[in-house]
């Protein structure tokens, strides 16, 4: 998001033209002068505590880096489990995801800008020389175009941007020369090959060495890129070319951004997620302000910021005029279909979508920011972390969190513009979660599941690059901060560019003259950069009586589907349209109404597109919830105190640890290790948790063996080396066929690399303690009281009070709907190695393929509805028999899809005529 400001003048009626220099002398303003006026609904915080909390922004800051440079450097990330780097082609593939990683030491590029906001200029000193020094640009390595734009070349251009303010200022750099500036242009010419397609569009990936289509290069036979992965190249390949005085840079960047216009679709004035480089043709039909388009807007009303070109902002207003109309459902953002965009495409929002109130701060639209940042809040509080995606009922859809910055940005331009001492509580809230749940001895872990608590071996370096950076300016002061950060504008990586390109090597076209653009009420303009006492008018509460009614909106309510109802239906007398969750196959009525759907009118043909997209959520929720949610597993003995959670598999036998208190104990290796016969070692596992390998008999005959040995619980860890949760779909323990009821002990299942980390704890502590629950739990404040968090920042000892703060049990549901996934139970077999009989539950590849994944786990407890209903029966039957089927209880719904099929492929037709 842009520190600069929407830049426009400051005053309640803005001309639709304004000179640039106008702009760029006002664009800081808007948001500083705003900042002078805060509402009453939170006491002021004191200049102490947000010191304090800044320092401990620094502190954890110097935690991720330093971890990073001592365990992963040159690799392109941490890997904070196992505290090592990760190196491209050495460990699993996670898919797409691993398309950032071009072994040109991506953390510490991504994290040159940062050391400097942070006021850590020797330490960026010597960032700059060991990227001079060690980072090679020319790997043969297959990278995401648009991730190496935002993250390296951004990157470079950000450092390059402060090593020369630093230079003028005389005290530091004094030695460089544009060093970072020349590899950006090496870098960028890198990527032009990309460009090479009818439509301008870039290639998703490109080959660092060999370039695109080559037999060597392994890529450029791709046909669909993301929208915003083609249109999130205007600020970096701009600035590149007004440093450098290249133009081909902006010219291929703006061709790429001209087509996409040129592409909307022209009565609803939306673009699509997806689209053919070559032809142009929207693959991807849905719309929303989440993944595959945000940075897309973001970038047209920053690179009028930046650039100074009108026909950004107009295009910028034109698309957020039809956000505002069909996308926007306060205080939701739902995904439409572009040719129909009063039919919701989806029944659920993913978590990118938290950087739209940021911007919203930026085109100087308040109330729906701070609508949507307080639901988004209200969902925090209750998971700790805002889930990768979450249901309009406040499910939660995909139960990841990646340590993702987009809100704590939003929080911060809020904050920016209100003044509101309430958002420097939520920014304080963030730190908190921060250190309790995401923070392990080597950094910071991404949280494999918010449900569970536990954590993936995974730090991104937008965690550096973003999340420290938001923090610390949202508690600093002006004079904390080395340079004037008003003079320059955020990429939608943080990265720094100044406000002064825009009147540097100016060589391009500022006026796509093909374009046409939608005749807007003025009003659309106006609100660029409002003036405060329209944002707040005499009233010192404003923002807070926003917030209020959403306050319970997660918590006490239980909303079944905000879903968008046409405001004329209801107002003329009609009914509203029938839904999945309440359709009965036994009510006439209902019955009626489906024959009427489709038939009679454009509308019941929305109702009945809708309604099947319902039914097979529905259908697919019903089939799944015989499946077991993931355990955890939690190491709290020294030094790890609860900081590490690892993502356990369930068993369909022993004790059911979502209905019995965790099981705390040491843990101990069986003898003999596979756990097939009698243990010879009896004294070593009484009382503690064994640990088995896996293979060679049954999973039960394991258990019975430990059980009978004295063991509270027993943990078997994979046998295939390498396995790991964050590539392979969660695994879920079988019986052996017979009854398993004598089995009393919980029993949990590790992939090798997570049991790795176990067995690697013992070999250097000796004794090791674990707490096997159904979700993390909070840390012992007592003993980990006794850690001293290493850091050589003089903050530490202020920092180190909030490492731990008080407990803050966070109520999760009480019934929790599993992981998405299709059972297949692995038959027994004759091979020795393969006799476990086990359920393989498909979680899909959520790094690389999440579209897949339709986890819908409720986010309130208290809701006892129709999901609580078939979570019950799923249990009592599953007492029973573990391996019902649940296809005799879906049988009408699957009678109904069938015999809607025809339907569903003429609304895909009559789409496709449409386009």
């Amino acid at each position: 998001m842009s520190e600069a400001g929407g830049g426009r003048g400051c005053g309640s009626s803005v001309p639709q033209r304004a000179p640039w220099s106008l702009v760029a002398a006002t664009a800081a303003f808007c948001l500083v002068s705003a900042t002078s006026v805060w509402t009453a609904g939170a006491a002021p915080m004191s200049r102490e505590e947000r010191q304090k909390l800044g320092n401990q922004v620094l502190e954890m800051f110097d935690h991720a880096y330093g971890n990073y440079m001592e365990h992963a450097y040159p690799a392109d990330e941490l890997m904070p489990l196992t505290c090592r780097g990760r190196v491209r082609g050495q460990e699993p593939s996670r898919g797409d995801v691993d398309d950032a990683l071009g072994k040109f030491s991506l953390t510490l590029i991504d994290s040159l800008d940062t050391l400097v906001v942070l006021n850590k200029t020797k330490e960026f000193e010597d960032a700059v020389r060991k990227v001079l020094r060690d980072v090679n640009l020319d790997n043969d390595v297959v990278v995401s175009v648009f991730e190496t734009n935002i993250r390296v070349l951004g990157g470079l251009l950000g450092g390059h941007s402060l090593a020369i303010m630093l230079k003028e200022k005389g005290e530091y750099m004094q030695w460089y020369n544009d060093e970072l500036l020349q590899m950006a242009k090496q870098l960028g010419y890198k990527l032009l090959p990309a460009f090479n397609t009818t439509s301008g569009l870039p290639y998703p990936r490109i080959n660092l060495k060999f370039g695109i289509r080559k037999p060597e290069a392994r890529t450029g036979t791709e046909t669909d890129t993301c929208t915003a992965c083609a249109g999130t190249l205007i600020l970096e390949f701009a600035a590149l070319s007004r440093f450098t005085g290249a133009t081909i840079f902006e010219e291929y960047a703006r061709k790429a951004l001209d087509f996409l216009w040129e592409k909307r679709q022209r009565s609803s004035n939306l673009v699509g997620v997806t689209i053919n480089i070559h032809t142009g043709d929207w693959v991807r039909k849905d719309s929303g302000v989440g993944a595959g388009i945000d940075s897309y807007y973001e970038y047209l009303l920053k690179a009028y910021v930046l650039l100074g070109d009108d026909s950004f902002l107009e295009r910028f207003n034109t698309h957020y005029d039809a956000i505002m109309r069909y996308i926007s459902q306060p205080p939701l953002l739902l995904d439409v279909h572009i040719h129909k965009p009063m039919l919701n495409a989806r029944t659920w929002m993913d978590a990118l979508l938290a950087f739209f109130p940021g911007l919203q701060v930026l085109k100087g639209d308040i109330r729906p920011a701070i609508e949507t940042h307080e639901m988004l809040y209200q969902v925090i509080k209750k998971h700790n972390f805002l889930p990768e995606a979450f249901t309009t009922d406040f499910r939660v859809h995909w139960a990841q969190h990646p340590l993702r910055p987009e809100f704590a940005e939003s929080t911060y331009f809020l904050y920016k513009a209100t003044g509101d001492p309430y958002y420097l509580e939520v920014g304080k809230t963030l730190i908190e979660n921060l250190n309790k749940y995401a923070r392990v001895p080597c950094g910071f872990a991404a949280m494999k599941d918010v449900r569970t608590g536990s954590h993936e071996d995974r730090m991104d370096s937008f965690f550096l690059a973003e999340m420290f950076k938001y923090l610390y300016l949202l508690f600093a002061d002006k004079e904390d901060i080395i340079f004037d950060i008003e003079d320059y504008i955020f990429t939608t990586e943080a990265h720094l560019l100044p406000l002064w390109l825009s009147t540097t090597n100016q060589s391009i076209s500022k006026k796509n003259t093909t374009s046409d653009y939608t005749e807007l009420d003025d009003s659309n303009f106006d609100w660029t950069c409002p003036n405060t006492q329209i944002l707040f008018p005499n009233d010192p509460l404003y923002a807070q009586s926003i917030r209020e009614p959403l306050k319970n909106v997660v918590d006490k309510s239980c909303p079944r589907g905000i879903i968008r109802v046409r405001e004329e239906s209801f107002r003329s007398g009609a009914k509203p349209p029938l839904r999945a969750r309440d359709f009965m196959a036994t009510n006439p009525e209902h019955l009626e109404i489906l024959k009427k759907m489709g038939a009679a009118s454009s509308i019941d043909a929305e109702d009945g597109l809708r309604f099947m997209q319902e039914m097979i959520e529905l259908s697919s929720q019903q089939q799944k919830e015989q499946q077991l949610p993931p355990r955890a597993v939690q190491i709290v003995s020294h030094p790890f105190f609860g900081r590490v959670v690892l993502t356990a598999g369930p068993a369909q036998f022993g004790l059911d640890l979502s209905k019995h208190k965790e099981t705390r104990g040491f843990v101990a290796s069986s003898k003999p290790y596979n756990g097939c016969s009698e243990l010879t070692n009896p004294e070593a596992v009484m009382g503690k948790i064994a640990l088995i390998q896996r293979g060679q008999c049954m999973f039960a005959e394991k258990a019975r063996n430990i059980q009978n040995a004295g063991a509270i619980g027993g943990i078997v860890i994979d046998d295939n080396e390498g396995s790991s949760s964050d590539t392979a779909p969660l695994f879920q323990m079988a019986g052996d066929g017979k009854e398993t009821d004598d089995i009393k002990i919980p029993m949990l299942f590790l992939f090798s690399k997570e049991g790795s980390i176990i067995l690697d704890a013992i070999r250097e502590y000796e004794e090791v303690e674990v707490l096997l629950s159904d979700k993390a739990k909070d840390r012992d404040p007592d003993m980990e009281s006794e850690e001293q968090p290493s850091s050589e920042n003089n903050s530490q000892d202020q920092s180190a009070e909030q490492i731990t703060p008080s407990s803050q049990e966070v109520d999760l549901v009480d019934q929790e709907s599993p992981e998405e996934s299709s059972l297949n139970s692995e038959p027994e077999s004759s091979s020795p190695a393969d006799t476990d009989n086990a359920a393989s539950v498909s979680a899909s590849e959520q790094n690389s393929n999440p579209m897949e994944n339709h986890e819908t786990t409720s986010l309130d407890g208290e809701c006892t509805d129709l999901d609580n209903q078939l979570q019950e029966q799923s249990e009592t039957e599953e007492d029973s028999n573990p391996n019902v089927s649940w296809g005799k209880k879906v049988q009408p719904i699957d009678s109904i899809l069938a015999d809607w099929n025809e339907d569903i492929e003429a609304f895909e037709m009559m789409e496709k005529d449409e386009l």
